[in-house]
Order: structure tokens, then sequence, then C-alpha cells
């Protein structure tokens, strides 16, 4: 008997998707079957071009058909993607940024904007289209991180206006206060004038269409954490802390403003940092020089997601100094650090944008 449509649908009604945990046809997964005797393809639409479990998906939809349709079927899998939204376009600002994501830390000097630099990278390396914005406006530093030191920021006028164009490298658009300023100047503006220097970060800058945007706070919970949740619906946030007590207690804070009822911005997790030091005459040794798994068990017990472990080694901070990002390198096992983390981030993206309702922006009497 000829191989029908309903056949190959009902087959797919066995594939769950890992993360969201139900099958692809109930989660409108599965486009443009098409059928020519044994030869069946169809294509499957991905929450994330950076899905980590492409091939996971691909070979349970390639055994559904054979197990539950036909043994001698010839199944080609198309893999696609659109990236999971609450946002829609008719939001006022960033309308084609689909994901919009803090990067933030209770306290200085547990390397945020170092993993967010990296975070951004190993994103797009994976196929999604990445923003930066670095808002940490009285110590911008993801210009150097990047390389952009001595690059000229255009601009692009459009319907009377203009609008900075942010600068591209190894595929990530970034856009930094450091670019606009005197390097060898200080930046002593007051909370209002620092708010009204993101608010051009974001509103008045040609971001285009992007999957993923994040967005590098200063440490703390003050005027910038409090302007952005006021001007942009955010995704979600992810805390980066290290292991030892002194940046867990501010990393808790932290973690406590977005969780605030007047916020309420889904926290997606929590990024240990400098977690352990390994030597690069020694990779296989691991020295807990802040404290043994601190943010995994504080993630534990405020029940968010723990999303992985970056470890202390000398080629990150290389990296940063150069303008040459660590998790460019293939061969660095920190690079698999950061590839591991954006997996589980992308996860816990679709599965808040699955299960939770838009981000709502927060009045500015809110608070």
């Amino acid at each position: 008997m000829p191989i029908t449509i309903d056949q190959v649908t009902d087959a797919l009604r066995n594939v769950i998707e890992p993360d969201l945990k139900k099958d692809l046809i109930t989660l409108k997964m599965v486009e443009d079957i098409a059928i020519d005797g044994l030869n069946v393809s169809f294509t499957v639409v991905l929450t994330t071009p950076a899905c980590p479990l492409k091939d996971l998906i691909r070979n349970a939809c390639v055994n559904a058909i054979v197990h539950f349709v036909d043994e001698k079927a010839n199944v080609t899998v198309n893999m696609t993607s659109r990236t999971s939204s609450m946002r829609g376009s008719n939001q006022p600002v960033l309308p084609d940024v689909q994901n919009i994501i803090a990067v933030a830390s209770g306290k200085g000097g547990v390397g945020k904007s170092t993993v967010a630099a990296n975070l951004a990278v190993a994103l797009a390396r994976k196929g999604a289209r990445v923003g930066l914005i670095d808002a940490d406006i009285y110590g911008p530093s993801q210009h150097i991180m990047f390389g952009l030191e001595h690059e000229k920021l255009f601009v692009n006028e459009k319907d009377g206006k203009t609008y900075m164009v942010p600068l591209e490298k190894y595929g990530v658009k970034v856009l930094s206060i450091g670019m606009l300023v005197d390097p060898n100047q200080a930046i002593p503006w007051r909370g209002p004038m620092a708010s009204k220097a993101l608010n051009q970060l974001v509103s008045d800058a040609e971001w285009g269409a992007l999957d993923y945007m994040l967005i590098d706070l200063p440490p703390g919970t003050g005027d910038i954490h409090l302007t952005l949740v006021s001007a942009v619906p955010l995704t979600g946030a992810v805390i980066v802390s290290t292991p030892q007590h002194v940046a867990l207690a501010d990393a808790r804070k932290g973690i406590s403003m977005f969780q605030m009822p007047q916020i309420n911005v889904p926290v997606l997790g929590l990024i240990e940092n400098m977690s352990y030091f390994t030597p690069a005459e020694l990779p296989q040794n691991k020295y807990y020089i802040f404290g043994k798994e601190g943010a995994k068990n504080m993630a534990a017990q405020l029940s968010v997601p723990f999303l992985g472990e970056i470890p202390l080694v000398q080629s990150v901070r290389e990296g940063g100094d150069t303008g040459i990002p660590i998790a460019l390198d293939d061969h660095s096992p920190v690079s698999g650090a950061f590839d591991e983390v954006v997996d589980n981030i992308v996860r816990q993206v679709a599965i808040r944008n699955a299960e939770k309702a838009p981000t709502q922006r927060v009045s500015a009497t809110a608070y």
C-alpha cells in the first residue's frame, strides 16, 4: 500500500521535542510533507538555528517513519529554524529582534563582560543572528574585547532621523558607549545621562533582524537595570557569578531584582565563571581556587537553571585583551565550555517562550 501523509503525520507524533516535552506535530514543527513512492521528505522547523538537539531530532524522525510507516522508506529530513519568540512585530522598540537577554552580575570582577562577549560569539558560530549592546556605561569593554577600539562608527539617515550602524565582527553586531567617547576620559555622568545613553544604544541604532540580542549590564542593581526593563520587554536574564560566598551573595540580589513582582523578568539561569583553574601544561587537573560548585548549589536553592561552568585559564584573559574571544578557538576546552552554556541558554529561551507569557515593559512609576 502506498504511504500516506496521514501515516507520516501519525508517526511523527511519536517524536518528542526534548526540551518542550511535546510531539513535533502538536508543536507545529513539521511542514512540507511530500511522498513519492517510498521516498518521504518533510521539513522540521526548529526553535533556534543554534539548536543543540538538531541531530537527535533528525534521527528520531527517520526512525519514526521507518518503524511506524515502512521499514523500506527512504526518509529525507530538512532542518530549518524560526527562532521562538514572545515579541511581536508590533513592538515599538527593536521590532525585528526575537529575543533580548540581559547578562548581569551582582558585583564587579566576576568576568561578566568576558562571558557576554564569548556567549555572543558562540551563538553566532552556531548560526544565530546576534547583537551585543555594551550597557556598562561607566566601564565599557566590548569594543576592546572585539578589537574595535580604532574602528569608525557610521550613521545612516532614515525618515529624518539619524541612526548609528553597529559594527560587526565575528558574526556579532556590537555597539558600545566606548565607541563614542574619548578612551582617555572618564564618564562622570549622573544617572539620567547614563540612562539616556543606554536608550540611544537600544533605539537609535540600526540593529535589523536578530535572533538574540545580548545586553551586557553594569554590575549591581541600579539605574541602568531599571532603564533597560523600562525600555524593552526582556526575554530573560542570565546571571554571572564566581563560586565564592561574597560573589554569590551579590548574585542572589541580582536574581532577586529580576524576580521582583514590579519587574518580573524570567531568570534563564546562572553561569559560574572562574569555576576552577586548569594549567595549560596539566589540562586534566582542576584546582578550585574560589570554592567548588558554589553557583551550582545556589541555583538549586533558588530553583533557577544552572547553565554551566567556565574555567579560569590564561587564554580567556588573553582573548579579551587581544580582541579575539576564546570562543573562536575550536581547540580550546574553554570554547567547548561556552558552547555548552550557549546550548543551555537557547534551551531555556525555547522553554520560556513556550511556557510563559511575554515580559511586559516596566512602568517608570513601578519602582
